[in-house]
């Protein structure tokens, strides 16, 4: 057996326990939502939003059947056509990390008075269930609660990679929360602050990937952070180009890069195994390293079964759709790895690039250094 076929086992065969290990833990975990308290906290949930879309414009219009006392307040530099029970507060923030600017702005001049204070994206659709379970675990104690996206409605090859991506693989962030180890992975998407996250949120105004600081900020003083059980569902739109996901999921790479330097290299090793696996299969025609490829496969496709699952109660796609769309999810993700090996060090956020440093921190690149327009 030659050394390459015996680093590529070893590599498989991590690869397969890492996977393993995830169904056994998600095993435990139950489908659906928490039940519903008797006295539900009062909330103030803010949408940031810079230039809504269509589709962000139906979310924001969008009846949310909560039980308890809501303000919702969109909080965006243009006025959009809202509901007549949706407030509009005017913001134009000079920071880095404009979403950041918005939230700290509409803290800096709503008042707050005891609710429990929701961040929550213009393309999420909220639900009453949603809100719930960003707010209760704050009222309950927890410094920041935080929602797995779950992108529904694909209807052509890149908008299935990319929910194939979120809710079949490891990077689900359901299977990312029971995979954590240290600070907890979060997603921006939705969220619930408490008093001590929005003190730690005032710090990240000049940074990327602010919520993965966040959390690494709150569990280094040993704060809880809590995964809603409720997901953040994210309709899609009819037909989404190739390019816009490669460059979202490009740029998380390098926010990954910057934010967890140690965890970057199990993108390949860990996250998308399979397909490099299957290459070296074929090329070095060992029967060995296909049997070991195809047990792979049959555990990475037992987790997608398992992710799916509990995502059904919200969104049941068929179990044909997560026996294939994890694969089109694992590449995608791989293709955005390796176009992010030679964009280390800036990222282009809305247009503006910036110098990446540790923490996700950005410095503004002067535009005669960048090329870009003056």
């Amino acid at each position: 057996m030659s050394a390459l076929v015996l680093a590529s086992l070893v590599w498989c065969a991590v690869a397969t326990g890492f996977s393993a290990v995830a169904c056994v833990r998600l095993s435990r975990a139950r489908a659906g939502t928490a039940p519903r308290s008797s006295a539900l906290p009062p909330v103030l949930l803010l949408r940031p939003v810079d230039a809504p879309t269509p589709r962000e414009l139906e979310n924001l219009a969008q009846s949310i059947d909560y039980a308890g006392p809501l303000e919702q307040v969109v909080v965006s530099p243009y006025r959009p056509r809202l509901a007549p029970e949706v407030r509009w507060l005017p913001s134009d923030p000079l920071t880095p990390n404009r979403k950041v600017g918005h939230l700290l702005y509409a803290l800096d001049v709503l008042p707050v008075g005891g609710r429990v204070v929701l961040s929550v994206d213009a393309d999420v659709a909220v639900t009453g269930a949603l809100v719930e379970g960003l707010a209760v675990p704050v009222a309950a104690g927890a410094a920041l609660s935080t929602a797995a996206p779950l992108p529904v409605g694909p209807r052509d090859g890149a908008s299935r990679a990319m929910a194939g991506l979120l809710r079949y693989t490891h990077h689900s962030f359901r299977a990312l929360d029971a995979m954590s180890a240290g600070a907890k992975a979060v997603c921006g998407k939705a969220l619930g602050l408490s008093p001590a996250a929005v003190a730690s949120l005032r710090r990240l105004a000049d940074h990327i990937g602010e919520d993965l600081e966040l959390a690494k900020c709150l569990h280094a003083r040993g704060l809880d952070v809590v995964l809603s059980r409720a997901p953040a569902v994210v309709p899609l739109d009819a037909e989404v180009p190739w390019a816009a996901p490669l460059s979202r999921f490009t740029r998380w790479m390098q926010v990954l890069a910057s934010h967890r330097p140690a965890l970057y290299p199990t993108v390949p090793l860990l996250f998308t195994p399979t397909l490099p696996l299957t290459v070296l299969a074929a090329a070095l025609g060992s029967p060995v390293l296909a049997g070991a490829v195809a047990g792979l496969v049959a555990v990475r496709t037992l987790l997608a079964l398992r992710l799916a699952g509990l995502h059904a109660p919200v969104a049941d796609a068929g179990r044909a759709f997560a026996v294939t769309d994890w694969l089109l999810g694992e590449a995608l993700l791989l293709a955005a790895f390796l176009r992010s090996l030679w964009r280390q060090g800036t990222v282009t956020w809305r247009g503006q690039t910036y110098a990446l440093r540790p923490g996700g921190r950005m410095v503004r690149v002067a535009p005669e250094l960048s090329g870009g327009p003056g």
